[in-house]
């Protein structure tokens, strides 16, 4: 393209706290429609909203994870619009005074590292779910979600394509899942962004910025984010201008279609909420806070490139899933081999969770399991095949690997008269592959291994069973 792009997100995370913001409400997804409603949160008339203590500092642990600053004296504001799915017709979030800002996050772009600055972090209340489909004569409302605690992450124009938005918005995500702040789980919202793009000429001054709202995928936001940016250079290389507008994205038919004129701060008529007192925050408080953070994933994903020395590709993946990171690294202290846990991580782990992406969480398969059936494959005592098995029979069942391997008889063979025996039967059945390895067709001796293994149920040592399958073959 002959222009450049410009992008921020405005990422929207819902908080996983136990109740609502300003009440005792429970925070859950999936309840039926408006059950998990109060005078509070249906803006009844006298009824006072009061501030969620563990929301806030959630956003303080999401804001010392992407290297804000905290403000020690913050207040939350009134949002005034109106619309069907905010009963009080305001919101209850942050103007003036957000609880974090000037921070950053360092994403990596195909091994290389970009800071994108974090302009703020405030919090706030979600509004209801409007239902379009499910009425022919109208709209539907479930107000379950209304006042379930938001933050929103309001990052500074630095992302300059479409790959490196969904990379940001990826990174994020896995922060907010390290820190156990969000489940993140964007097919129920609880996840969402809004594309700010525009595109100018290099050298140029900003162009006129739409805005994208609450996209729910990751690739969305890319296929979003491209889309628009040549929109919009379309446009301008017609001889034509951008209106500064909100748009709504359809990730299904690739388009995106106009909604309402960009609405400025002042449209909203912020004022100070007068139901809620201003929050004071102690910097004791914020350094507790600070040091309760885990390891973050690009520190993870660094140690374990120059520490375990495993490529860079398998550390990017692992550390995406802190709970995947968890079992990778203590799989690693049972058995004490990085590269052979990666590989198993990234081949037959990474298959289970893409059958089924609550894998490791409803699995009865663990990191102390895992290590263990893979120091039992490195010492030689199981085969790949059986420790596939064993893996198996452990997310499925639980139990003990050793255990297992005993009651299935799964440890390897090493009975040398056992494997003469099967090794004669397989030379005996197959003359003819025997003729053929003779005769100088490399080919045949796969097939005599194969058969060998086969008939010892693949539960010997392949090293012994080549070595006396060659010695067999080579008596004349």
């Amino acid at each position: 393209m002959e222009y450049e792009i410009v992008i921020g997100l405005e990422i929207h995370a819902e908080l996983k706290t136990r109740t609502k913001m300003f009440c005792n409400c429970r925070n859950e997804f999936g309840a039926k429609p408006n059950t998990l409603v109060c005078p509070v949160c249906l803006a009844m008339p006298g009824a006072l909203p009061a501030m969620n203590r563990t929301a806030v500092e959630y956003a303080i642990r999401a804001g010392l994870a992407m290297n804000c600053s905290i403000s020690s004296f913050t207040k939350m504001d009134r949002k005034n619009y109106f619309y069907p799915d905010l009963p009080r017709a305001y919101q209850i979030s942050q103007y003036d005074r957000p609880l974090c800002y000037d921070g950053y996050v360092d994403i990596d772009v195909n091994g290389q590292y970009k800071r994108i600055g974090i302009e703020r972090i405030h919090l706030e209340e979600d509004a209801g779910k409007l239902i379009h489909d499910a009425c022919v004569t109208g709209s539907l409302v479930d107000y379950n979600r209304c006042g379930v605690p938001l933050i929103e992450i309001v990052s500074r124009p630095d992302i300059s394509s479409p790959e490196e938005a969904r990379i940001f918005l990826e990174t994020i995500k896995t922060i907010l899942e390290y820190v156990e702040v969000s489940d993140c789980k964007m097919q129920e919202g609880s996840l969402r962004a809004d594309v700010n793009l525009s595109v100018r000429k290099p050298g140029d001054l900003l162009g006129t910025r739409t805005e994208m709202k609450n996209i729910n995928s990751l690739h969305a936001v890319q296929r979003a984010a491209q889309a628009e940016a040549d929109r919009q250079a379309a446009i301008i290389s017609d001889g034509g201008s951008i209106i500064q507008e909100t748009r709504r994205w359809d990730d299904s038919r690739g388009e995106s279609y106009s909604m309402r004129n960009k609405e400025e701060a002042l449209d909203y008529r912020f004022f100070p909420e007068p139901d809620l007192v201003p929050v004071v925050i102690e910097k004791e408080r914020i350094e507790e806070i600070r040091k309760d953070l885990p390891e973050l994933p690009t520190s993870r994903k660094d140690r374990y490139i120059n520490d375990f020395g495993i490529p860079w590709y398998d550390a990017q993946l692992i550390t995406q899933s802190r709970p995947l990171a968890d079992m990778f690294e203590t799989a690693v202290g049972v058995c004490g081999n990085p590269k052979l846990v990666s590989n198993w991580i990234m081949t037959d782990i990474m298959r289970r969770i893409n059958e089924d992406k609550d894998f490791l969480s409803v699995s009865s398969l663990d990191g102390k399991k895992l290590g263990r059936v893979l120091d039992l494959l490195h010492k030689g005592d199981i085969t790949p095949n059986s420790a596939k098995e064993i893996l198996d029979i452990l997310a499925l069942e639980g139990g003990d690997p050793d255990a297992i391997i005993e009651k299935r008889g799964l440890k390897v063979q090493r009975d040398e008269s056992l494997i003469a025996k099967a090794v004669g039967e397989v030379l005996d059945q197959n003359p003819q592959a025997v003729a053929d390895y003779r005769s100088g067709k490399e080919k045949a001796f796969g097939f005599l291994m194969g058969r060998t293994m086969a008939a010892l149920k693949g539960r010997a040592d392949p090293a012994q069973v080549r070595e006396m399958l060659i010695h067999h073959l080579n008596k004349q």
